[in-house]
């Protein structure tokens, strides 16, 4: 009780100072809940508070997910996670790596390992660099085609983005990208099913996940939250502003099932669904006699790490002192360098949103946080929820 009630005062903390409109957390040790807290809105304007069933866009928190897609289809020997992302999606035999102005071709093929590992090349958009601005206007022709029948596939996505500069030759440095939306299409091709289809048969269905998707149906758009910028006024203080954009080519109002599944960050879910995926993970690939993973893949899908000249770029990402990444999200393998409180082992991945999820294995410990707070990510109120729940109970 006394753990509850620290983390219910500073999530009403939070609420009071319009850092977020609303918050939930869920924390589960050794496959049995230690508390749940929520606090605040999930809709403002509606004056509907969030609840344990509320819905939230995971954005990146989506990426987990498509790497235990791929590790099943790894395991089944359907998936070399060595071979050449051409040999599913053609059109990436020819690549091309921005340098010095212009462009050459890449030394190296981007192998599906490097999906896994963000070591493709492949990033998100931005107005600098020739790589992210070539894949912002990939993004642009997306948004522009959102809302029409002629909406972007998931295949056409992967397709389009073969054609954009790399920022690197696969393999040799380590960036942020949509590398997990083109892993959705090798999945597509390899499965022969639409990313959706494959992830709600052999993994939501299979965990019980009534409510992860790639879209919100009519029926649930009422446990849907807003999301919320916050933003500080000439006089100082802070206000919630409602976004409504529609991010990385992501319906914000996840009304109709989407043309591309975006393995990087389309999936909304619930932190009881969440949890059920993550508890397989904690429990070596089952759950509730359901086999959806081997220990060993489990294993493998948990302990990855970059090479040294990747470690060097990925230290660039501020908050993850002491963690490495592989398979789509980050473990930790010094907690002396961290910044904050961890444990060895620990992984996990958060959205931009702020949805967060970690699993600590030899703890047994699982931490789900939901917001859907504008550019979050892993942000202080996060930080020190977490630091609670491990000072408290270790």
């Amino acid at each position: 009780m006394e753990l509850k009630n620290k983390l219910e005062r500073i999530m009403a903390q939070a609420v009071e100072t319009c850092e977020v409109a609303g918050v939930n957390l869920l924390v589960e040790k050794d496959g049995e809940e230690i508390c749940y807290c929520e606090a605040g809105f999930a809709d403002v304007e509606k004056g509907r508070p969030m609840r344990r069933d509320t819905i939230l866009r995971l954005y990146s928190q989506s990426k987990p997910v498509t790497a235990a897609a791929a590790m099943l289809l790894m395991e089944r020997g359907d998936l070399d996670l060595c071979q050449p992302v051409s040999d599913f999606l053609p059109a990436y035999g020819n690549l091309m790596v921005a340098e010095g102005g212009g462009l050459r071709p890449a030394r190296t093929p981007m192998r599906v390992f490097d999906l896994l590992k963000m070591t493709s090349g492949l990033v998100y958009p931005d107005n600098v660099t020739m790589a992210g601005i070539q894949t912002d206007a990939v993004f642009r022709e997306m948004d522009r085609r959102l809302l029409t029948e002629e909406a972007m596939t998931t295949r056409e996505l992967a397709d389009a983005l073969a054609g954009c500069a790399l920022a690197y030759d696969p393999g040799s440095s380590w960036q942020y990208g949509t590398s997990a939306d083109v892993l959705g299409a090798v999945i597509e091709v390899v499965s022969g099913k639409s990313f959706g289809q494959f992830l709600q048969e052999e993994l939501f269905g299979p965990l019980g996940m009534k409510d992860t998707a790639f879209w919100v149906p009519a029926d649930k758009q009422d446990r849907l939250a807003g999301a919320y910028e916050t933003v500080t006024e000439e006089n100082g203080r802070r206000s919630l502003l409602r976004y409504t954009g529609n991010n990385l080519a992501i319906r914000n109002d996840m009304a109709k099932e989407p043309a591309f599944a975006s393995g990087g960050a389309g999936l909304a879910s619930t932190l009881d669904d969440y949890m059920r995926f993550s508890r397989m993970l904690q429990q070596g690939g089952q759950l509730d006699g359901v086999r959806i993973l081997r220990p060993e893949t489990v294993h493998y899908m948990i302990s990855g790490e970059l090479t040294e000249p990747q470690q060097t770029a990925f230290d660039r990402w501020i908050g993850l002192d002491g963690f490495s990444y592989g398979n789509l999200m980050r473990v930790c393998k010094r907690p002396d360098r961290a910044g904050y409180p961890v444990r060895a082992g620990e992984y996990g991945w958060d959205g931009w949103l702020g949805p967060y999820f970690a699993n600590f294995p030899q703890e047994k410990l699982t931490i789900l946080m939901g917001t859907q707070k504008k550019d979050a990510g892993t942000f202080t109120l996060t930080r020190k929820l977490r630091n609670v729940i491990l000072t408290e109970l270790f």
